[in-house]
C-alpha cells in the first residue's frame, strides 16, 4: 500500500481529481482524456504517471491504444481517498463541463452506425451509376417527410427553402438581407410555391409567433449571429412544444480570412460549444455529429445538431 500522505499530496491537484472523475464513469484512452480536458497529450500521460503511483488507477492496452480506468478492487485505505475526491468535486469549476464534453465522447465511440455512414459517403459518387446522385436520394427523404411548419432562419436567397416546400405544409424563410428576401420572393412565386413565405428579419429576433413551426432550421447561418445562444433561444421561442431546432454549421477551425471572405463572425463551433448553447436555451435530446469534411483546403468540416424542444 502507497504512502497514505503521498496519496492525499498526489490527488490534491484539481486536474487530477478531474481525472479521477472521469474515470469514475469510463475507462478512458489518453486521446479521450485530451479531447475531453482540452490539454497536450505530454501533460494528461505526467498526471497519470503520479495518479499510478497512488496505485487508484490502472491501464491495459487494446490495441495501439492503452486505456485507463480506477481499479476495480480497493483496500480501505484508497477507498477513503476516493470518497474524499469525490467530496472535493464540488470545489473544481470544470467538473460540470468535463462531464459534458465526457457525454459527447461516449456517445462518438458507442456511434458504429456513423463510422459506417462515414465510410459509405466517402465511397458514394466515385463510381458513376445513372440516376444515382445526392439530390435524388434528397427528394425520397423530403417525400418521406410529413408535412410540417418549418422556419429556415437565415435563409439566404432560399434555395433549401424551396427543397423544402416541395413537401412542407409551410415553410418560412428569414433573412436580414432585403435584396435576398426580395430574390427569394420571386423565385417562389415563379415556381409556384404558394406555401413558402420569406420575411425580413434577423435570426436573434425572428418574426415568427411563438409555439407556430415545427421545426427550425440554421443552415450555414448561426455562425454569422453575433449572439448565436440569442438565436436559439428565438428558435426555441417559435417552436411548437415537442418541435426540433436543426443546427448545420461549420465545425470550429483558424481560416481567420472567412471573417473577411464570407462575413463571418464565428469560425465555427465544437462539437461541445454548440451542444452548450443549445442546452442552454432549453432543449432536450441533444445529438450532435459532424456529417462532412471538404477535400480542398482549408478542409470546413460540416457539423450537425439536432435537438427537441420539451412536451408541453
Amino acid at each position: 500500500m502507497p504512502s497514505i500522505l503521498k496519496s492525499l499530496r498526489l490527488v490534491a491537484d484539481p486536474t487530477r481529481i478531474r481525472i479521477l472523475s472521469l474515470l469514475a464513469q469510463q475507462d478512458l484512452s489518453v486521446a479521450e482524456l485530451q479531447e475531453v480536458l482540452a490539454m497536450g497529450q505530454s501533460k494528461i500521460s505526467s498526471h497519470l504517471a503520479q495518479l499510478r503511483q497512488t496505485q487508484l488507477i490502472e491501464d491495459r492496452r487494446s490495441g495501439k491504444n492503452v486505456i485507463y480506468a480506477l481499479k476495480t478492487e480497493l483496500d480501505d485505505c484508497s477507498a477513503g481517498i476516493l470518497a474524499l475526491v469525490e467530496s472535493a468535486k464540488s470545489e473544481v469549476v470544470e467538473i460540470e463541463q468535463d462531464n459534458a464534453a465526457l457525454e459527447l465522447t461516449i456517445r462518438k465511440r458507442k456511434d458504429k452506425a456513423r463510422a459506417y455512414f462515414d465510410q459509405l459517403a466517402g465511397k458514394f459518387g466515385r463510381q458513376y451509376v445513372p440516376g444515382r446522385s445526392w439530390k435524388a436520394l434528397a427528394e425520397t427523404m423530403l417525400k418521406l417527410m410529413p408535412p410540417l411548419e418549418i422556419a429556415d432562419l437565415g435563409a439566404g436567397e432560399g434555395t433549401f427553402s424551396q427543397l423544402l416546400a416541395q413537401r412542407a405544409k409551410r415553410v418560412i424563410a428569414v433573412d436580414c438581407s432585403e435584396k435576398m428576401v426580395e430574390f427569394g420572393s420571386a423565385v417562389a412565386k415563379e415556381n409556384g410555391f404558394k406555401n413558402l413565405e420569406y420575411r425580413l428579419g434577423d435570426i436573434e429576433q425572428p418574426p415568427i409567433d411563438d409555439e407556430s413551426v415545427d421545426i427550425a432550421i440554421f443552415s450555414q447561418s448561426l455562425h454569422h449571429a453575433s449572439k448565436p445562444e440569442r438565436a436559439l433561444q428565438g428558435a426555441f421561442r417559435i417552436l411548437k412544444p415537442g418541435g426540433r431546432v436543426v443546427v448545420l454549421d461549420l465545425l470550429k477551425h483558424q481560416y481567420e480570412d472567412a471573417k473577411e471572405l464570407y462575413a463571418d463572425i464565428w469560425l465555427g463551433f465544437s462539437e461541445l460549444e454548440l451542444s452548450q448553447f443549445i442546452k442552454r436555451s432549453g432543449f432536450i435530446k441533444i445529438d450532435p455529429a459532424v456529417v462532412d469534411r471538404e477535400k480542398s483546403s482549408p478542409h470546413f468540416q460540416t457539423l450537425m445538431v439536432i435537438a427537441q424542444k420539451p412536451d408541453a
